[in-house]
């Protein structure tokens, strides 16, 4: 039960959501859960550069409810093939109106992690900077493969 309970704070901000190449997380609740009636399914797209490398563009939702306590919300993933040298762009958007944008390095194993606030509490009063749906726009650069090509 104690390995049951560590592994759930290890995961308390996200769901996890598999690509061809990289997986991603962005959520501000534990485990993977169905929010809203949104499934999650992330969009994937590759932009070419040059033949050899492209931009990896990936599209899900983040979704913080009423009900969420949580005070960080997360981006981070894996990258399968990263080109070494390149940051992930996180653009993250309310109704179409830019709310939020970072950049974080990619370490030599392709892992990557950003962390934001969702929510402040300051002498008992609880602020949500984050509420409802957002569209979260996660750029890669990464190697090539011609099966990825759009």
């Amino acid at each position: 039960m104690e390995n049951q309970k560590l592994f759930a704070i290890a995961i308390l901000s996200v769901i996890i959501i598999f690509s061809s190449s990289s997986f991603v997380f962005a959520h501000p609740h534990q485990g993977q859960t169905l929010i809203n009636s949104h499934n999650h399914e992330p969009q994937t797209e590759y932009i070419s550069l040059n033949g050899i490398i492209g931009i990896e563009k990936t599209s899900i939702i983040f979704h913080t409810g009423e009900e969420n306590s949580l005070p960080w919300g997360f981006v981070e993933g894996k990258v399968a093939n990263p080109v070494t040298g390149y940051p992930v762009i996180i653009q993250i958007f309310k109704d179409d109106e830019a709310v939020h944008f970072a950049q974080t390095d990619v370490s030599e194993d392709g892992n990557y992690e950003y962390k934001f606030r969702v929510l402040t509490v300051e002498n008992d009063q609880t602020t949500k900077i984050f509420d409802g749906d957002y569209h979260v726009t996660i750029f890669k650069v990464v190697y090539l493969e011609q099966n990825n090509l759009i």
